[in-house]
């Protein structure tokens, strides 16, 4: 009776359902989301040639019923908290579509697979249903990951240096979403470059704007005004596309399509699964931030539910992994508590469904969406340095240059720019060492997993923890000589090496692999010096 009588005193008298500070969250989480679903279908529709409509019926249902799923199983935890700790106040966690994953694997996993399965042979309209399948076993793979990891999150948190996963993410920042964007930007310059200028002026600058208008939305707003104003009268220099006004229907129904896709993804294992590792250290973070907000959630059920809402997505068609966002303190400042996220989930899971987030998406030019990723890609990058030790800014930057690579394999893969017979003899062009084209095709293959190892090598390396460095370095070994990272191919396929048949395609398992394994060796051997034991050179 007594125990009854005190959780009865802790229970709320009522926790609502919705209050006002609701719609400013909605406002902002909602339109976070469809930025994403933009940059998604902008990237495989404009820079790809995807057909738009399997984009917009076939992988938006699934992936915006993901962030349904997510967000109502957040406010059913909010809800949870507030009567088991008598607390009104509690706000929901926010969830929705990884925008730095989203972004990456569309330009390193979709676009390019799109590309090699039309290069097979299969017509436009059969690749994209391929490059689906693959995009969906993708999730189904990422969704298994983050189940698994999401028991021992802290563990990797605590294992992994943080130059390794935040520099090789500061890569992608650099090389993929903050300079392809430029392009787009510069594309069409009256446009772009204008939302560009309020972008910085409001978030990088933090100026704000006469009564405070939110800078993303008046830059989507002047930019979108724009290009539907002067478009067509030929003033953009380019050719003016008017939005459909058709609604694209579609539900995101359970399908088995995945299973098509299964082996042609365990191809691009190697860049999908470290976008996983890091929602799930990114889950830690922001949930330890809501419990500074007061709002204790449990770190394991949060990740759990990102998880299984990554593989919801992955099974009924979608090829976007959700997570926690980052600012839940942000939305509880908004005064928000769970209806914000009730009507974000019903927003844009209906959207998908219904097709009108399809129409909003192509009613924004791409030229009025870049310069957010231009801020995205800022925004990482400082964060690596600013959130790694000081002494570890050379691993973070060495992170970088993997992406780097990959951003060039796919420019020198792309046949509109390079033929393919100039591709394929430029990888086998005879010389003193190997061919410069192969190298860097090697190099961009597993580009992430590469830069998060050689982000933790040279961190473990200045920290004077050398037999970690050499265990690191034993590990690129291994991965290099199977072709996990750098693989020979260009493809990015992974091999037994004694198989490949082609001499100069051959040479890169083994001398690759030797090179670090004796990288390894050499370090290890240091790791016996005095010198080494001593404390590290360079102090924060």
């Amino acid at each position: 009776m007594a125990a009854k009588s005190s959780a009865a005193a802790r229970a709320p008298a009522h926790y609502p359902w919705f209050v006002l500070g609701d719609l400013n969250g909605f406002f902002g989480l909602a339109f976070d989301n469809l930025t994403v679903l933009s940059f998604l279908a902008g990237i495989l529709v404009g820079g790809f040639g995807y057909p738009a409509d399997i984009v917009y019926t076939k992988m938006f249902p699934g992936t915006a019923f993901g962030v349904l799923f997510g967000d109502l199983i957040y406010t059913w935890m909010a809800r949870r908290l507030a009567r088991r700790t008598g607390n009104v106040s509690v706000t929901a966690m926010p969830l929705g579509l990884d925008t730095p994953s989203t972004i990456g694997i569309a330009l390193v996993v979709l676009g390019p697979a799109f590309l090699a399965f039309k290069a097979s042979g299969l017509d436009p309209h059969q690749a994209a249903l391929q490059t689906w399948y693959l995009g969906m076993a993708t999730m189904i793979f990422m969704g298994l990951v983050k189940l698994v990891l999401s028991f021992c999150g802290g563990w990797l948190q605590r294992v992994l240096p943080q130059a390794g996963l935040l520099g090789s993410l500061a890569g992608i920042g650099l090389a993929l979403i903050g300079f392809v964007p430029l392009v787009d930007i510069f594309a069409t310059p009256i446009v772009g470059v204008l939302a560009l200028g309020i972008i910085l002026v409001t978030l990088v600058a933090r100026i704000p704007l006469p009564g405070k208008a939110p800078g993303v939305f008046v830059a989507i707003l002047v930019g979108t005004v724009l290009y539907h104003l002067l478009g067509p009268g030929g003033w953009l220099g380019g050719t003016y596309q008017p939005p459909s006004p058709e609604l694209h229907l579609g539900l995101p129904l359970p399908t088995l399509g995945f299973l098509q896709g299964l082996k042609p993804a365990l191809t691009y294992l190697p860049v999908a699964i470290p976008f996983g590792l890091l929602t799930v250290v990114g889950g830690i973070n922001v949930t330890e931030s809501a419990r500074v907000a007061g709002d204790d959630f449990r770190t394991r059920d949060i990740l759990l539910t990102e998880a299984v809402a990554t593989l919801v997505a992955g099974l009924c068609g979608g090829v976007a992994q959700s997570t926690p966002y980052i600012g839940q303190p942000a939305y509880k400042g908004m005064g928000a508590r769970a209806g914000y996220t009730l009507i974000t989930a019903l927003f844009i899971g209906l959207g998908g469904m219904l097709g009108y987030v399809s129409f909003i998406v192509e009613l924004i030019p791409r030229a009025a969406l870049a310069p957010i990723l231009v801020f995205v890609a800022l925004d990482i990058i400082v964060q690596a340095f600013h959130a790694c030790p000081r002494r570890h800014g050379s691993a973070v930057a060495f992170a970088f240059f993997p992406t780097v690579a990959r951003l060039l394999a796919i420019k020198l893969g792309t046949p509109s720019l390079v033929p393919s017979e100039r591709f394929q003899a430029l990888l086998r062009q005879p010389g003193r060492e190997l061919p410069e084209v192969l190298i860097t095709v090697a190099l961009g293959n597993g580009f992430i997993l590469t830069a998060a190892l050689w982000g933790a090598f040279l961190a473990e390396l200045i920290d004077r923890h050398l037999r970690r460095a050499a265990l690191y370095l034993g590990i690129l070994a291994g991965f290099a000589f199977f072709g996990v990272i750098h693989s020979a191919m260009p493809d990015g396929n992974m091999y037994l090496p004694w198989q490949i048949d082609d001499g100069f395609l051959r040479a890169i398992p083994f001398q690759f692999g030797l090179a670090y394994l004796l990288l390894a060796v050499l370090v290890l051997l240091l790791s016996f010096t005095g010198a080494a034991r001593s404390a590290p050179a360079v102090e924060d």
